[in-house]
């Protein structure tokens, strides 16, 4: 047994439709590693538990794993709006929104959130980025504005597989978009911040 597989046996299990899509975003999927996963999707379901958020907004819906984490633990008044770029998975990521009882509390929108994001007339109070590296910098101070005094911003990835401590390529541009993401995040005075080495890295941000 490894320390993963100790984690897991002593945390909550999944919710049986979140075991499903995750066995078919690894079988239909070319990139199924962006799917949450197991430990990240409890820590996602704990944390909106704690911060019962009424309007929350993902970037980066992929298959729709991590939006259904957060759903499962908004207030009952609360909503998700989720915006995936990728056209191609919206059948897949209704249907599986389609197998749970959240279907109601989630509004998929399909392309580009810096377009998207200047339309939504809310003031969020959770917002998790998952979406293109490359443009972790410019999602930020999109969605800012956006959030309440006190809310949160979560950002996966933010270790890149430990290549924000490498030798960077100038052509990795999906790396160096995280490296100006944290830098920027590590020298705003407007939020607190700190990473949690969960999975690929997860930085916990909160607006002042």
């Amino acid at each position: 047994m490894n320390i993963e597989d100790y984690i897991l046996q002593h945390t909550d299990p999944e919710p049986e439709y979140l075991t499903q899509l995750n066995r078919e975003t690894w079988i239909r999927m070319l990139n199924p590693i962006m799917c949450s996963g197991h430990l990240q999707g409890r820590v996602l379901s704990m944390l909106c538990k704690m911060i019962q958020p009424v309007h929350a907004l993902e970037l980066g819906t992929f298959t729709g794993y991590s939006a259904l984490c957060i759903a499962e633990s908004l207030p009952e008044n609360g909503e998700l709006d989720t915006i995936e770029s990728d056209d191609e998975l919206e059948e897949f990521i209704l249907r599986n929104f389609e197998k749970t009882p959240f279907e109601d509390k989630i509004n998929l929108l399909i392309g580009n959130a810096l377009d998207i994001i200047p339309t939504l007339d809310k003031t969020y109070d959770l917002v998790f980025i998952d979406a293109d590296k490359r443009e972790y910098e410019a999602y930020y101070e999109a969605v800012l504005s956006k959030i309440r005094q006190g809310g949160f911003i979560l950002a996966d990835n933010t270790l890149w597989s430990g290549k924000v401590v490498e030798k960077v390529h100038q052509n990795d541009q999906q790396t160096l978009g995280i490296l100006r993401f944290n830098e920027l995040i590590a020298t705003d005075n407007r939020v607190e911040k700190v990473i949690l080495p969960l999975r690929d890295g997860l930085t916990l941000i909160r607006k002042k």
